[in-house]
């Protein structure tokens, strides 16, 4: 439909079209960082053509010696879980991650453009959803390691489709909602601003500078409480280092792995978190919305989990791997962030994520701990999995306090806002 592909006349106003242009040249610049002769991958939904041109156009300009675009169709999935048998269903072809893993090894820059419908595999089977899953994270698990080890520079950033756009704003029309998401998103990433790479750079620093100061702090634990009743102690890896912002990749690239980015994270111990989770925002997992989660953990593990809906999804989740009911990632955000400023639920992670604090089931990043490869991981106490899921905790009242390692509380958090 027409404002899928951006023809309709509102989105082929000057204001709108330069907008999306310094999205597309935000995405080089600032996302991946596109060196002279660097190589990048583009991988989009269908109905970002048109970023995805732009975003071609700006890594060319920026001097790329090869460009690779990749569209993606979600509803190609729907297809099969609603058609196929459960051979498909189960069938993963050995050459499925071989590209992506030789563009690892050719040193390729990685584009991510999202946008998909978050309720997409609502009436979906959720085993079946499960199994597929499982079976393309054990296929895509050296590619995943490598962009989680930061191997490569990479980002991930969104594009305004219908379908997602309609979630987000059922009362609109279809045209008016997807402007409004455009707007939303052209807010968040600075994009409304005459120099967006300008703006970044002013922001990344204040994120630097509180990952400086938490570094130095070196705390045993974080304790978060709120008023849903989440009262969640995190310890934390001995030699742990925040990140947040921008992060330089081992090929020497610095990229922005998120854009919108407003989260500085670390890494738990596997064996250290106690207490209650009570989400805060609903999830959009594997096609389904998940709502109402609360998640006990005892001695670092999920042992009490429910939700108000998708439920099934969320055990299904958990049970994917040993490492699946573990947290490998806690991040703070503060609750004026931009994205929360826009007082929009955008029902996609990567937007929701970084309008509140929030924790991930899963595979930890090795980069939050001195020295960053596996056997310093393990040793640490991060944990491994086959998946990496944040969901969000944090609200406009959440307290969190620094537990140093002589064991006295140091204030970080008050009403969802800095106090350091």
């Amino acid at each position: 439909m027409a404002p899928a592909d951006l023809q309709s006349a509102d989105f082929q106003s000057a204001d709108f079209q330069t907008k999306l242009a310094r999205y597309a040249e935000l995405l080089v610049r600032t996302g991946v960082n596109l060196p002279q002769g660097g190589r990048v991958r583009i991988g989009a939904p269908v109905e970002a053509v048109a970023l995805a041109r732009l975003t071609a156009r700006a890594a060319y300009r920026a001097g790329a010696s090869d460009v690779r675009l990749v569209y993606t169709d979600p509803h190609t999935d729907l297809a099969l879980y609603e058609d196929g048998g459960d051979e498909a269903v189960d069938f993963v072809p050995p050459w499925h991650a071989q590209e992506r893993e030789a563009m690892v090894e050719g040193g390729y820059a990685f584009i991510g453009i999202i946008g998909e419908d978050p309720s997409l595999l609502a009436g979906v089977d959720t085993g079946r959803v499960a199994r597929r899953s499982t079976r393309l994270a054990q296929a895509n698990k050296r590619v995943a390691e490598a962009t989680g080890n930061m191997q490569v520079n990479w980002t991930v950033a969104a594009m305004a489709t219908p379908a997602w756009a309609t979630r987000v704003y059922p009362a609109l029309s279809e045209a008016e909602a997807v402007a409004r998401l455009w707007d939303d998103i052209f807010r968040v990433t600075r994009c409304d601003q005459p120099d967006p790479v300008a703006a970044w750079e002013a922001h990344l620093t204040q994120l630097d500078r509180l990952c400086t100061l938490l570094n130095d702090k070196q705390y045993a634990a974080l304790h978060l409480r709120s008023g849903l009743g989440t009262d969640l102690r995190v310890g934390l890896v001995q030699g742990h280092l925040w990140e947040g912002g921008a992060a330089t990749a081992k090929n020497g690239v610095r990229a922005v792995p998120n854009l919108p980015t407003d989260e500085v994270f670390t890494m738990p111990h596997r064996d250290r978190v106690d207490g209650l989770a009570v989400a805060s925002k609903p999830l959009s997992v594997r096609g389904q919305l998940v709502e109402g989660i609360r998640v006990r953990f005892e001695g670092g593990r999920a042992v009490e989990v429910s939700a108000t809906q998708g439920e099934a999804t969320l055990r299904q989740l958990i049970q994917t791997d040993e490492g699946a009911a573990r947290l490998g990632e806690v991040a703070l955000v503060s609750a004026s962030a931009p994205v929360a400023q826009t007082g929009t639920l955008f029902l996609n992670t990567l937007f929701d994520e970084n309008a509140a604090s929030h924790i991930a089931l899963g595979r930890c990043y090795p980069t939050n701990v001195q020295g960053g490869d596996e056997a310093t991981v393990q040793a640490a106490g991060g944990n491994d999995s086959l998946i990496h899921v944040d969901w969000m905790i944090g609200t406009p009242d959440t307290d969190v306090d620094g537990i140093t390692q002589g064991g006295a509380r140091e204030p970080l958090m008050r009403g969802g806002e800095w106090v350091v």
